[in-house]
């Protein structure tokens, strides 16, 4: 079992930076790929972006490639994601998500075992 709490999250204006952090309970995080899912206000979870359990493989949505970066530490079971460059259509609900084993699907809700309570992001013009 991984319980997974998300922090970070608050109100920052357009161009500016947010870090998010996911603290995982568990001695298997090291094994877990790590990743990010968004919910804005109506519409549905969309992936953000996802790291292998060896950091060597990272994969972001296209629209917040060059923008966001992934990366973990497994000597503290934490997972980050440095958000630049923000724009008003960042705002969401993110979710950090952990998943057993990498596969080619790592872009669908189904390919997680495990989610966090998420964490308010929002954007202001």
């Amino acid at each position: 079992q991984v319980q997974l709490v998300e922090s970070g999250g608050g109100l920052v204006q357009a161009g500016g930076s947010l870090r998010l952090s996911c603290a995982a309970s568990g001695r298997t995080f090291s094994s877990y790929s790590m990743g990010w899912f968004r919910q804005a206000p109506g519409k549905g979870r969309e992936f953000v972006g996802v790291i292998s359990w060896s950091a060597t493989t990272t994969y972001y949505a296209d629209s917040v490639k060059g923008r966001f970066t992934i990366s973990r530490d497994n000597a503290k079971n934490t997972v980050y994601l440095q958000m630049n460059s923000l724009k008003p259509e960042d705002t969401a609900v993110y979710y950090c998500v952990a998943a057993k084993f990498w596969t080619s699907h790592m872009t669908t809700t189904t390919s997680y075992n495990y989610w966090g309570q998420g964490t308010q992001v929002t954007v202001s013009s």
